[in-house]
């Protein structure tokens, strides 16, 4: 009986090494981005936006006389930490500068904290 030789028996150095920069060069390549996509994309980012200014308690400040201008403020310092949320989300995605954009993303969550304690006054430090 004749042994025969299979596709996985060979050991050509030159066929992994095409092999290898053909995966690279398709790894490396960026999709282009249509006009659909990008208003698909900002569309996202809008929900998001509502769902927080409804979930922030838009109605009831208004509704039992707190000033329209701390409800604003509250509404700006929670949706610094969203941002904050989008940008460690982003941060993860990203290889390149995934330690600054998460170190950011957890600066602006603190940050936001440290506001809407202050608004409700009851400062964290002094």
């Amino acid at each position: 009986m004749v042994k025969h030789k299979r596709y996985s028996d060979k050991s050509d150095p030159l066929e992994k090494e095409i092999e290898y920069k053909t995966v690279e060069k398709i790894s490396s390549e960026e999709i282009p981005r249509d006009l659909k996509s990008t208003f698909l994309s900002g569309t996202k980012y809008a929900y998001i936006l509502a769902a927080v200014a409804l979930l922030s308690g838009i109605f009831t400040p208004l509704t039992i006389g707190v000033a329209l201008e701390d409800v604003i403020f509250g509404m700006l310092s929670i949706l610094l930490g969203l941002a904050g949320g989008v940008i460690i989300f982003l941060g993860i995605k990203n290889q390149k500068f995934f330690k600054i954009m998460v170190l950011g993303g957890l600066g602006m969550m603190i940050s936001s904290m440290i506001l809407i304690h202050e608004i409700a006054n009851r400062p964290l430090f002094g």
